[in-house]
């Protein structure tokens, strides 16, 4: 194997050899993305600590430095080990980039039945991504019925079916085989109703993650508004905490829904594609306005969040999560077995209106929720506060009251 040192490149030069390998053996962009922001950070890290050369030593500091200050979650935690690793690996030209094999081509016949299920999915509103999901479980489906020696799924029996089923890998891909066969047998292309016999996988319920309102409010408070980063975060962390934005409508906000006027952010949300109203509360307002007159650089993006540094354009929802991840830490606050993205204060938010009294139909509106029940996923409601709604039982009347004072006999 090749030794050749790649060391005495600027860093700049390695971390474009980097990428560009990774380009040339056809990594998808959101990974190359995701390497190229770690890599940006580390060279900020060697330039604020006066680092000219990069080895290994400095990845390694850097990672130490960089986990001590964020809170992040393990797989964030291992993700940037693997980049630091990866290009320590380049420096020394033996990182051999391993991709995952291709895909077996699935039959005509199976690839046009599950091709008609999908359109299916998507003319009832489906979005891509859930497309997406369940093309994975149905692919992985057939290759079961496969090993099972069943090539056509129009020949497969109950047996086959059920065996295939329990082969899955992930249970939650059962409902989507359920609705797969359903519609197989509603739309005539097979001739038995096998979703009868596909196991049912509820996931046990947990209570959201959720943060005090004395914890939210040290989250804010560690934000450093002095900056014009600390002007933006601030700013795009109060929707969300305030407001219980949801990360993609935060970096998907332009100008036309901010109405200063009327007090109001008028979205549509990416999740749901439905209309959403909220109040521009003082707060909220005024760290707008601040950021937009004193932090937002000068350009003629539509989008009120642009990155920090050139070139100015949207933040994406990672910018998000890696901000709120950082001043978690920052503030101290206890993350130990929960959830610390930006999600959570729209749970903590919940909490806090509804044990303040806040009626459900409120909380829901504001969350931008058309379910009535949704935002009970949401709210962890206290046991006392159930005890001051308890119904007094009626008092006992008729034969029962009799039994009670042994007046009636069986």
């Amino acid at each position: 194997m090749s030794t050749r040192q790649h060391g005495c490149q600027s860093f700049d030069s390695l971390k474009k050899g980097l990428l560009k390998l990774l380009q040339d053996k056809a990594y998808g962009n959101d990974t190359i993305n995701n390497y190229r922001r770690k890599l940006n950070q580390l060279e900020r890290y060697m330039i604020a600590n006066g680092i000219v050369t990069y080895d290994p030593s400095v990845g390694q500091r850097f990672i130490d430095d960089y986990l001590s200050t964020h809170a992040l979650s393990k797989g964030n935690r291992q993700y940037i080990n693997t980049v630091i690793h990866r290009l320590d690996d380049y420096c020394v030209d033996k990182y051999q980039i391993q991709r995952k094999p291709e895909l077996t081509p699935l039959p005509e016949s199976y690839t046009t039945l599950m091709d008609a299920y999908l359109q299916k999915c998507r003319d009832d509103g489906n979005r891509e991504s859930t497309i997406i999901g369940k093309k994975y479980f149905l692919r992985e489906f057939y290759c079961h019925l496969e090993s099972l020696g069943c090539h056509d799924i129009r020949d497969a029996d109950a047996t086959i079916i059920g065996k295939a089923c329990l082969m899955q890998n992930n249970k939650d891909g059962w409902a989507v085989i359920r609705m797969f066969l359903r519609y197989l047998n509603c739309s005539g292309l097979i001739n038995h109703d096998f979703s009868t016999i596909v196991p049912h996988f509820k996931r046990a319920f947990r209570l959201p993650s959720t943060y005090t309102e004395d914890e939210v409010n040290r989250f804010e408070e560690t934000i450093d508004t002095n900056s014009k980063i600390g002007k933006r975060d601030y700013a795009m962390l109060l929707l969300a905490t305030r407001l219980g934005m949801r990360s993609g409508d935060i970096v998907n906000l332009t100008f036309s829904s901010l109405d200063f006027d009327n007090d109001t952010i008028s979205i549509t949300q990416e999740k749901t594609s439905e209309p959403l109203v909220l109040p521009m509360i003082p707060a909220v307002k005024t760290a707008l306005a601040d950021y937009l007159k004193n932090g937002r650089p000068k350009s003629g993006q539509p989008y009120v969040f642009l990155r920090a540094n050139a070139p100015f354009e949207k933040i994406t929802a990672s910018v998000v999560r890696f901000e709120t991840n950082k001043y978690f830490g920052k503030a101290g606050i206890d993350i130990t077995d929960k959830k610390h993205g930006p999600h959570v204060f729209r749970s903590s938010l919940a909490s806090s209106m509804i044990n303040h009294l806040v009626s459900y139909d409120v909380v829901r509106k504001i969350l931008g929720h058309k379910d009535p029940d949704a935002v009970k996923h949401y709210a962890r409601v206290d046991i006392e506060r159930l005890r001051e709604y308890a119904i007094e039982p009626p008092a006992p009347s008729g034969c029962f009251k009799e039994f009670l004072e042994g007046r009636w006999q069986l």
